[in-house]
C-alpha cells in the first residue's frame, strides 16, 4: 500500500473534540488548521490552532455542513489532510469523496464504507450477510404514510422510527401504539431532514430494556483489523448516550470475545480503513443484535484509551498516513475500569431543555480527565449539541472509576448555564447504577428519584439567602469578630427552580447571622468571605462553598451541587405567569422554528402543540396555555427566536 504522508491537518469541527484531534495530531509534530462558524469566532479551538479560517454563518448547514467551505478552507491554508471529528460530515461520503477530488487525505474511512454503513437499511442487509444477528424491522423504499403504518403493524408495537442517514438520537422516536405513530412518524422525518438533509427512515422491532453495547473496531491499509473491547452506553436520555463505560457490567469475556470476533469480521469484509464502532442491543438472555456502525471516532472514546492505554486519534492518524496498525489482537490488555459522563447544558428538569448563554464561571477539578473547550466568560451558542464537556475517571475497579468521578463532578464550577451536573451526580451514584444494572430503560424507569431534590436543598436556599445578603454592595461590610451592634431583620425575597422563597437575614451582635424561613432558622458564623468562596461554621461543622455574584443573580455550589438564585427583593411583582397563563406562548429557549401547527383563528385547548422550535439539533413543541382561540403567530417557519420571545397569542373564546 502506497505511503500517503500529510504534514497540516484541517480539523473540520469545533468545541472539545477539535482540541482533542490538535492534541495528538501536534504530538505526531503535525501542525493543525481550525475551521469556525460566525458564532465561534472566539472560540477557544479558534485561538490554540496554527491557523483559522471562517467557513460561514452561525447555522451548521451555513459552516460546519458546508462542503465546498471546508474544502476551500484547507486549499487556503495549505492543509493536506483533512480529520472531521464526530458529528457534521464526520459520517458523510460526499465530504470524504470531496477530499479526495481535492487531493487531500481524509482521515476516516474510504467514501465507500462511509456510504455502505451510513444508510442503516444498506448496512444491516450487509451485516445480515456476514451472518450478524439483526433486529427485525422495515427498510423498504416505499415510505409512504400508510406502508409505513401497516409495516409498523407488521413488526409489532413498540416500534422505533429512525432515519436512515444519522445518529445521535437525531431523526429517532419510540411509538408505543398505532394511534401515536403517524404524528411520531412526522415528527422524526423533519428531525431527520434538518439534522442530516435526508428525512428517510426505517423500522425497527423496540426490544425492551436492552443494554447499549458498542465495540470499538480498526481496520487497517494492509488488511488488518482489531478490536479494542466494547463500552456499555446504556445510559440515554432522548435516544442519546449520557454515561459510558468500559468494560460493561454485563458483558463476560466469552460474550467479548464473541461480539468482537463478529465485529472485526465486519470490518474486514469491508475492507475498513480507521475507526470505527458496531452498536449492538444486548437483551437479558445474552442475545446481541446489530444496530449500526458508525464510521468514525466516537465521542466516548477516552473510556477505551483509559483501559487499553492507546491514543485512539494517534491510530486514526497513523492509518490515515498508510502505516500499519501497531498493535495486534493479542497484544491488547485491558486493565481496570473507566467511566465518562457528557456534562451537557441543558436543563434535566425541564426535559433536558437545551441551554445557551455566557459561562460565567468556568474551572475543571484536578487529577481527572476533562475533554472541554471552555473558560469563564465563554459563550455557548445554541446552534450546536449541548455537550459541553465530557469527565472521564479511571480506577482499578468500577467502584474506584465511580467515586473518582462523582468527586470529580463535586469539585468541577460551571457558573451561568444550566448544566446536567447534578443530574449526572444523581445517576452515578444511583443504587442500581452502583450495581451495573442499568439498561436504555434506567432513566425513564427513575426519572422521579434522579431528579428529586436532595436533602439539603432546604439548607442551601437558607445559604443562598445569606450570601445575597452579604455579598450585597448596600450590605454592611462584613468583618470576622463582634459587631458593633446588631442589625434588625432584613427581608429577602429569591427564586431558585421556578419557587419563590421569602427569607429574614438578621445579622447579631457577636457577628453571627441568623436566616429564618419556612419555620426553621439557621445561624451562620462566617470565618470567610472571598469573592468566588466563603467559610463559614453552621451547627458546630465547619464547611464551605462557592459562589459567584453577578447583579441580582447568584451561582451557589455547596458539596457539589449548584443552584442558581435570583434575588427578588426589590423586584416588581411578576406579571401574568411565563408559561403561557396569559395567552402568550414564549420561546422557552434560543432556536429556529420548525413547524408552526395552528393558524390564527384555530380554536385551541390548553397542552395542544402551537409550534415546535428546534434547538442545539434537537426540536422541543411549544403549547398552548389555556383554552381560546389563536389570535396571533408572531413567527414564520425558519427564523431564529431568543429566550422569552412571545411566538404566538391565544385569547379567550
Amino acid at each position: 500500500m502506497q505511503h500517503r504522508p500529510f504534514f497540516k491537518v484541517l480539523i473540520a469541527n469545533r468545541g472539545e473534540i477539535a482540541l482533542r484531534v490538535m492534541r495528538s495530531a501536534r504530538r505526531l509534530g503535525l501542525s493543525v488548521v481550525a475551521v469556525y462558524s460566525d458564532a465561534d469566532r472566539d472560540a477557544l479551538h479558534v485561538r490554540q490552532a496554527d491557523q483559522a479560517v471562517r467557513i460561514g454563518e452561525a447555522l451548521p448547514a451555513q459552516s460546519y455542513l458546508s462542503i465546498p467551505a471546508i474544502i476551500g478552507a484547507a486549499k487556503a491554508s495549505g492543509a493536506d489532510a483533512v480529520h472531521p471529528g464526530y458529528g457534521f460530515l464526520a459520517e458523510n461520503e460526499e465530504f470524504a469523496r470531496a477530499c479526495k477530488e481535492a487531493g487531500l487525505v481524509f482521515i476516516g474511512p474510504s467514501p465507500q464504507a462511509i456510504e455502505a454503513m451510513g444508510n442503516k437499511a444498506g448496512a444491516k442487509e450487509i451485516m445480515k450477510k456476514a451472518g450478524v444477528p439483526i433486529v427485525p424491522g422495515y427498510q423498504g423504499a416505499d415510505q409512504g404514510d400508510e406502508v409505513m403504518l401497516a409495516e409498523a403493524r407488521k413488526i409489532g408495537f413498540p416500534v422505533m422510527i429512525k432515519a436512515v442517514a444519522g445518529g445521535g438520537g437525531r431523526g429517532m422516536r419510540l411509538v408505543a401504539d398505532a394511534a401515536s405513530f403517524p404524528d411520531a412518524l412526522r415528527s422524526a422525518r423533519s428531525e431527520a431532514k434538518a439534522a442530516f438533509g435526508d428525512p428517510t427512515v426505517i423500522l425497527e422491532r423496540a426490544i425492551q430494556n436492552p443494554r447499549h453495547i458498542e465495540i470499538q473496531v480498526f481496520g487497517d491499509s494492509h488488511g488488518s483489523a482489531i478490536h479494542l473491547g466494547e463500552r456499555d452506553c446504556s445510559v440515554q436520555r432522548r435516544h442519546q448516550k449520557l454515561i459510558e463505560e468500559a468494560p460493561s457490567p454485563a458483558v463476560t469475556p466469552e460474550l467479548r470475545a464473541r461480539m468482537g470476533e463478529v465485529a472485526v469480521a465486519a470490518v474486514k469484509a469491508l475492507r475498513y480503513e480507521g475507526a470505527g464502532t458496531l452498536e449492538f442491543l444486548l437483551d437479558e438472555r445474552g442475545g446481541f443484535y446489530f444496530m449500526e456502525m458508525n464510521t468514525r471516532l466516537q465521542v466516548e472514546h477516552p473510556v477505551t484509551e483509559a483501559v487499553t492505554g492507546l491514543d485512539l486519534v494517534e491510530l486514526q492518524l497513523r492509518v490515515a498516513r498508510g502505516e500499519p496498525l501497531p498493535v495486534k489482537q493479542q497484544d491488547i490488555r485491558f486493565e481496570g475500569h473507566a467511566i465518562e459522563v457528557r456534562l451537557c447544558s441543558e436543563d434535566a428538569a425541564q426535559d433536558f431543555m437545551p441551554q445557551s448563554g455566557r459561562m460565567a464561571r468556568w474551572q475543571v477539578p484536578d487529577g481527572i480527565r476533562v475533554e472541554h473547550a471552555l473558560q469563564s466568560g465563554s459563550e455557548i451558542p445554541p446552534f450546536y449539541d449541548s455537550m459541553i464537556a465530557k469527565i472521564i475517571s479511571h480506577g482499578g475497579s468500577r467502584e474506584e472509576a465511580r467515586g473518582r468521578l462523582i468527586v470529580g463532578l463535586e469539585q468541577l464550577t460551571a457558573f451561568g448555564v444550566t448544566t446536567n451536573q447534578a443530574f449526572l451526580m444523581s445517576c452515578l451514584r444511583h443504587s442500581g447504577f452502583a450495581k451495573g444494572e442499568a439498561t436504555t430503560a434506567f432513566i425513564g424507569a427513575h426519572r422521579d428519584e434522579l431528579l428529586a431534590p436532595r436533602r439539603g436543598a432546604a439548607f442551601d436556599t437558607v445559604l443562598a439567602g445569606l450570601l445575597l445578603y452579604v455579598t450585597n454592595p448596600r450590605a454592611p461590610a462584613w468583618q470576622s469578630g463582634r459587631s458593633l451592634s446588631a442589625t434588625f431583620p432584613l427581608p429577602a425575597k429569591l427564586e431558585i427552580a421556578g419557587h419563590v422563597h421569602e427569607l429574614e437575614v438578621t445579622r447579631e451582635r457577636d457577628g453571627s447571622y441568623t436566616v429564618a424561613t419556612d419555620g426553621r432558622q439557621d445561624r451562620f458564623e462566617i470565618e470567610q468571605l472571598d469573592a468566588d468562596a466563603i467559610r463559614f461554621r453552621h451547627d458546630g461543622v465547619m464547611d464551605s462553598a462557592k459562589f459567584l455574584r453577578d447583579a441580582d443573580r447568584l451561582y451557589l455550589q455547596h458539596r457539589g451541587i449548584p443552584l442558581a438564585a435570583i434575588d427578588l427583593t426589590l423586584a416588581a411583582p411578576k406579571a401574568a405567569a411565563s408559561n403561557g397563563g396569559d395567552g402568550k406562548v414564549r420561546a422557552a429557549m434560543n432556536g429556529r422554528v420548525v413547524a408552526v401547527l395552528v393558524k390564527p383563528g384555530d380554536r385551541v385547548t390548553a397542552g395542544q402543540p402551537v409550534l415546535t422550535l428546534e434547538a442545539m439539533k434537537m426540536e422541543h413543541v411549544h403549547k398552548a396555555g389555556l383554552d381560546g382561540i389563536v389570535a396571533a403567530i408572531d413567527v414564520a417557519e425558519g427564523e431564529q427566536v431568543t429566550t422569552g420571545r412571545i411566538v404566538a397569542e391565544i385569547g379567550a373564546g
